[in-house]
């Protein structure tokens, strides 16, 4: 066993501290390259790592949270990437106090970039990005590499698998979530979880954003759905401005207060992040050292995600429901489309069969005259752009398949592989390497056995060859095949008996596609339903059904109370309580059509881009004005995006996606205006501060403010004060808008509201980011502190409109 990896069964190890405020304090400028000082002052940096070695850490971080080629190109060292992490790594050896026991982790960080489709890069650039990072701090000799401080799970998921790919060491990965308990882009850590355990991370966890509380509860529902061990790095505190100064206000002592608890929960590494010291770790060495540090992993389970979302699937779950409506067999519509490029059916489908109560969605593009690789990445992307509901991804084209696991965002399920040699050496692989789950089809080249015993003789044969490369038992869900029983009826009793003892004796999950079973027959819903509930019975646990099918829903609701896998029948409750016993059985009445003002407010919410131009066009034939068509259809579908996302029904990817559609249609809006200009709201000019080159979020604050027709002026990153003072004159803005994200740049932005008032100019001023606050916001003199995109957005049109 590698060493690093037999030392966490043993003990709890102690990583080091905050590293950027170190070098502060030693010499780096505001604004300066951390990571350059690995060149040109060696030293410093070395004895930062020394410091924190002599206190007591074991794990000592190299001085490359900045290291990769995106980061250091702010600075012109792009071409440095290879020297920098390479001498990065050595300075942490050289600096161990016990080289013997203790060990060099590489540090990654993120780029600054989203991947597509919410940001411009690629998943294959991002991991060639990353590939080049962690190269060079192998070749410098690293234990291990640990990707910290991740928003965006796609980026974090091209980190891990250059890690995988370019490297023979452990991982660790972790990513940053708020106060609320997601990341920027909605992901909660049970999410981030089950994706990492999924990608083979030897230590999953979090660090950064908050104290030592917070990260306590974030923990807990990470281990609520994974069985590796946990690393916490907690802030000392929430960052507070006291005499000028950021200062984290939790004591070395108060770091330790829930050493009990994360013990027992699993966490196996603990360090410190922004404002821990030196002493702190001292502190928090010593008292691990007086504790007992024992802990067995729980046993892994079958759990599916996406970037929101989590689904067991597994024999003690209630039954997963996987819509199977996403499938071009008889759909000659969705067939059209998917030649055609476009999306529409797929993602109306993902909200109908969502909205059902499908809980995982069944995705295939093998429509013939399509090109099924770019189909599926399109529709993997269209899907997660309207609902958080994990994915299948269903082709036997290994090369479509890659391209749909590359764009997926969580651990999703491959349908499937079989027991035949050329399917198993196609499929296994690529679910081993994108931490995949898979459905195992009972037949091979002989086709599908009349028995019982034949089936789960396949079914043991691809669990062996799965294990074999590394997927475990509990991500393995076989499919013992319903054949159609007007052809083979003796045949469903076979397919009940694989399934029972598959599930009793074997422990497995199952799958079927259960309306195979009423080809050719009348009343088909009837049948269908009835063989659903005897599979359930039979331990099924999962179904491809057409969830929007009643009788479908109805069998599996009361299947799940009458088995106890729907306590209570909490779930049974919600679907029929408002449902009358006794109303007669005729057609609902359709409601009124949508307007056309309702139609296009609708687009903006679904991000339609695909249509939303074509009902642009049918608002102006039926004589709506350019203003008509922006301000109560456009605008007011935006503005519900902005509802949803502040009820945490939608997350910052799904109003991307918006803002996206909304700049199309106005693109189109603009050709009707002929050159006349918009009458703008407001002027605002946005930055991020000077000595942080941070601007994700700040980007994503000017796009929201142009769809909402303010004019903005957006200086980009690390600007000085005098820069924006300068600016703000000569444009007459109205509102100055400051970002941060680093704790070391926050007083930058005291320096620019205090420039801005000395100069007379007279403008609200707005700050945001991940490390402020409102009460920093107050400390400082701003107008106004805005926690998200949408809030700024809102805050900044009352403002303006009180004005």
């Amino acid at each position: 066993m590698n060493r690093f990896l037999e030392a966490i069964q043993q003990r709890v190890l102690i990583l080091d501290g905050a590293m950027g405020t170190m070098l502060q304090a030693r010499g780096l400028a505001a604004g300066g390259c951390p990571e350059l000082m690995n060149l040109e002052k060696p030293e410093v940096v070395e004895g930062v790592h020394r410091d924190y070695a002599q206190a007591g850490a074991q794990i000592i971080v190299t001085n490359t949270f900045g290291g990769t080629r995106s980061k250091l190109e702010h600075y012109g060292l792009e071409d440095k990437v290879y020297e920098i992490n390479v001498q990065a790594a050595r300075l942490a050896r050289a600096a161990l106090a016990d080289p013997a026991n203790d060990f060099v982790a590489g540090s990654i960080g993120p780029t600054g970039r989203f991947v597509e489709p919410v940001g411009d890069a690629t998943f294959d650039e991002m991991v060639e990005i990353y590939a080049e990072q962690v190269k060079a701090l192998v070749a410098g000799g690293v234990d291990l590499l640990t990707c910290e401080t991740f928003l965006d799970i796609r980026e974090l998921k091209a980190a891990v698998m250059a890690c995988r790919e370019y490297a023979d060491v452990p991982v660790m990965a972790m990513m940053t979530f708020d106060d609320g308990g997601r990341t920027v882009l909605g992901t909660p850590p049970a999410a981030a979880a089950v994706m990492l355990e999924g990608l083979g991370v030897d230590v999953v966890g979090t660090n950064c954003g908050l104290g030592i509380d917070g990260m306590y509860e974030l923990l807990g529902q990470m281990r609520d759905v994974c069985s590796c061990p946990l690393i916490a790095q907690a802030n000392a505190g929430l960052p507070i401005l006291k005499d000028g100064e950021t200062i984290f206000p939790a004591t070395p002592v108060e770091m330790t207060s829930h050493h009990d608890q994360l013990i027992a929960l699993g966490v196996r590494v603990l360090g410190g992040c922004c404002g821990t010291t030196p002493e702190h770790i001292r502190v928090m060495r010593q008292a691990m050292d007086e504790r007992g540090q024992q802990w067995t992993a729980p046993a892994r389970r079958g759990v599916l995600s996406s970037r929101t979302q989590v689904v067991a699937v597994g024999p003690e779950q209630p039954c997963a429901i996987i819509g199977e409506r996403i499938n071009p067999t008889g759909k000659k519509g969705y067939s059209a489309e998917l030649r055609e490029g476009k999306t529409a059916y797929i993602r109306r489908e993902a909200q109908q069969q969502t909205g059902a109560g499908a809980t995982l969605l069944d995705v295939n593009c093998g429509a013939p005259g399509a090109d099924e690789p770019l189909a599926l990445e399109r529709a993997v992307h269209a899907i997660t752009g309207v609902v958080g509901t994990p994915l299948v991804l269903d082709s036997s084209d290994p090369i479509a398949l890659e391209r749909g696991l590359k764009a997926a965002d969580g651990k999703v399920l491959i349908n499937s592989v079989n027991g035949e040699e050329k399917s198993l050496a196609t499929v296994l692989p690529l679910a081993k390497k994108y931490g995949a789950a898979i459905i195992g089809l009972t037949l091979d080249g002989q086709g599908i056995p009349q028995t019982a015993e034949g089936r789960v003789e396949i079914a043991e044969r691809i669990i062996e060859r799965a294990q074999a490369v590394g997927i475990q038992r509990c991500d393995i869900v076989i499919d013992c095949l319903a054949l159609t029983v007007s052809a083979e009826q003796g045949q469903a009793i076979e397919t009940l008996k694989a399934i029972r003892t598959l599930t009793q004796d074997h422990g497995m999950a199952t799958v079927l596609g259960v309306s195979n079973i009423s080809f050719g027959l009348p009343r088909r819903p009837l049948m269908s339903s009835t063989f659903f509930a005897m599979a359930l019975q039979a331990g099924l646990s999962a179904a491809i059904i057409n969830p929007k099918d009643q009788a479908m829903m109805d069998a599996f609701r009361s299947a799940m109370v009458l088995l106890g896998k729907d306590l209570r029948a909490e779930r049974y409750i919600d679907a029929y309580a408002e449902v009358q016993e006794t109303a007669p059985a005729v057609a609902a009445v359709a409601g009124a059509e949508p307007s056309i003002r309702e139609r296009l407010a609708q687009a903006i919410i679904d991000g339609d881009q695909d249509g939303v131009v074509a009902l642009v066009e049918l608002a102006l034939k039926d004589g709506l004005d350019v203003l008509q068509i922006s301000n109560e259809g456009l605008l007011a579908g935006l503005e519900e995006v902005g509802r949803r996302f502040g009820a945490n029904r939608i997350f910052l990817p799904q109003v991307l996606l918006s803002a996206e559609t909304m700049k199309t249609a106005f693109a189109r809006l603009r050709q009707e205006m002929k050159g006349e200009q918009v009458a703008s709201l407001g002027k605002i000019m946005m930055a991020t501060v000077e000595g942080d080159i941070h601007d994700i979020g700040k980007n994503i604050v000017c796009t929201l403010l142009e769809n909402h027709g303010y004019e903005v002026i957006d200086l980009g990153k690390n600007v000085s004060a005098a820069h924006i003072v300068e600016q703000a004159q000569a444009a007459h803005v109205d509102a100055v808008g400051l970002s941060a994200l680093m704790t070391t740049t926050l007083q930058q932005m005291q320096i620019t509201i205090d420039a801005l008032k000395e100069a007379g100019v007279k403008v609200f001023t707005m700050v945001g980011g991940a490390v402020v606050t409102q009460d920093y916001a107050d400390e400082i003199g701003a107008d106004l502190y805005a926690e998200d995109a949408l809030e700024a957005v809102a805050k900044i049109k009352q403002m303006l409109h009180n004005a």
